[in-house]
């Protein structure tokens, strides 16, 4: 079944209810809702694209920025969300890698953006900004408000996330209409999303959390959304009274813990505060605890997976585990021999389900590499059931990440992985070689450090260093710092050791 068939099952009959408010006094009702994304579904029909079409979108975050992509399910193709931070050779190789048939891009970029689109062979560029103008909504303006959505089969796709490897190629995780579907259909029960919530969203729409978890959980429910383009701390404190669900990376909390005009009042409606993207570190789980009487709900995924685990709504809630198997989902740790791990035994995290990505755009063998022999999904990630953590004993049945097998750096929610940036720091000027680590850091979670090898008689200007990467990379991928050392610590068999970096740098 298509999957905006699956959340337009939740939509409250009194369609002229609010959908959508905006933080500038904006209302969208789900007629709105409906109207909107049927016009552009018919935009994107009109243009004879082929069937499995991807539609690429690279916009600030606003109410139709999420009207596209429903109209991009509803119409059968395939969404592929881009982070607004990429800069050109980022975008560059998702344009020519996933070849979408339309490209639609901010005002500001799309001088660079259609050049580099119309090169690789898409044929339809279009402009959308978040004050409701653009060549997109100029062209669907004429187009008719009603639209029959695609009868989707449940193994077609719905969206592509790229993800990149620690090898610096970014993986497209290909995830079908029946992914997306199950998951939030599970979250909503596994939550207990209640008549009448109400969704403070501050989250980014590229995003598994913004969009999969946060959208599809309040669009399923029938439940309005408050809309803030970004996190604002004094935003969603000022909103909070009128909100009974937030979902938030780490960093929201830790800002929020920190604002003296964060008290119990502003929370006095809330019913669940939900946290993931990142580890929520126990002291910001703790303090959150004591300032509002809330225990946070942590959980864990993945961009090939969606929501894997979640710590219960009723029952205990532990600071540092990421819960139990969501129903459906099928969990073990397996230890470097292939045994499974008991309780407090430390393995590398498989898992199986319905919430399963269809594997990685055109990497087929990657695909193969990534799952074993008897079709369980190795994430990457290290965990073990049960044991003890700094919040002292963890039941048995819930599981804890304990680290990630690809040094994957998370900062602020945002994946970042080394050998990308390494790559761009070892072809400056005078470099010799880089190694790029992830550290401890209380507002985003992670930081990223880069320690640099200089070439023999070069004195490196760091600041010169982190300015030219700000012009070619994500800013949440740039160095928070760049040390310089001579050599690189290394063992027997010349791999660079970068847990004596960590320990090194860490505080």
């Amino acid at each position: 079944m298509n999957l905006y068939s699956v959340l337009e099952k939740g939509f409250p009959k009194d369609r002229k209810a609010c959908a959508i408010e905006t933080q500038d006094g904006l209302y969208y009702s789900w007629r709105d809702l409906e109207r909107a994304s049927a016009m552009l579904a018919n935009l994107l029909k009109s243009l004879g694209l082929p069937q499995g079409a991807r539609v690429a979108v690279q916009v600030e975050k606003s109410p139709e920025a999420l009207f596209l992509y429903l109209a991009t399910i509803r119409a059968g193709y395939v969404y592929l969300p881009l982070n607004t931070a990429y800069q050109a050779a980022e975008i560059q190789y998702f344009i020519e890698n996933a070849k979408p048939a339309v490209m639609v891009c901010s005002s500001k970029n799309f001088a660079w953006v259609s050049k580099v689109a119309f090169k690789a062979g898409t044929n339809h560029v279009f402009t959308l900004d978040d004050n409701r103008s653009g060549s997109l909504l100029e062209r669907a303006t004429g187009q008719s408000d009603q639209f029959k959505t695609v009868a989707s089969k449940d193994d077609d796709l719905a969206a592509i996330l790229y993800t990149s490897g620690t090898t610096g190629r970014s993986k497209g995780a290909m995830l079908t209409h029946r992914n997306l579907g199950s998951n939030c259909l599970v979250l909503k029960d596994f939550w207990q999303w209640q008549k009448g919530d109400v969704l403070l969203h501050a989250l980014p729409i590229f995003h598994v959390h913004g969009l999969f978890v946060a959208v599809h959980g309040a669009l399923v429910n029938g439940s309005k959304m408050i809309w803030l383009p970004r996190l604002d701390t004094a935003q969603l404190i000022q909103q909070m009274p009128r909100a009974t669900v937030m979902m938030g990376v780490p960093t929201f909390y830790v800002r929020l813990t920190a604002d003296k005009t964060f008290t119990k009042a502003v929370c006095r409606n809330m019913r669940l505060f939900i946290s993931g993207s990142a580890p929520l570190l126990t002291e910001t789980f703790n303090e959150f605890k004591r300032l509002t009487g809330h225990t946070i709900l942590e959980r864990y995924g993945m961009s090939e997976t969606i929501m894997l685990t979640s710590n219960p709504y009723q029952g205990p809630r532990v600071g540092g585990a990421v819960g139990v198997p969501l129903p459906g989902v099928s969990v073990r740790v397996v230890s470097d021999d292939g045994q499974i791990c008991q309780v407090d035994e430390i393995g590398g995290v498989q898992v199986k389900g319905p919430n399963i990505f269809k594997g990685y755009w055109h990497m087929p063998e990657k695909t193969a590499e990534e799952f074993t022999a008897d079709g369980w999904f190795k994430t990457g990630d290290v965990g073990r059931w049960g044991g003890t953590n700094i919040s002292g004993k963890v039941p048995d049945h819930y599981l804890s990440i304990v680290g990630r097998s690809k040094d994957l750096i998370i900062s602020g929610g945002y994946n970042v992985y080394p050998k990308e940036i390494e790559s761009f720091i070892d072809d400056m000027a005078g470099v010799a070689e880089s190694a790029v680590i992830g550290i401890p850091h209380p507002d985003f979670g992670e930081a990223v450090l880069a320690v640099v090898v200089p070439k023999a008689g070069v004195k490196l200007d760091t600041q010169s260093m982190i300015d030219s990467l700000k012009g070619q990379i994500a800013n949440f991928k740039v160095p928070k710092r760049i040390e310089i050392m001579k050599d690189l610590p290394r063992n027997a068999m010349g791999k660079v050791q970068k847990n004596m970096l960590r320990q090194q740098f860490a505080s």
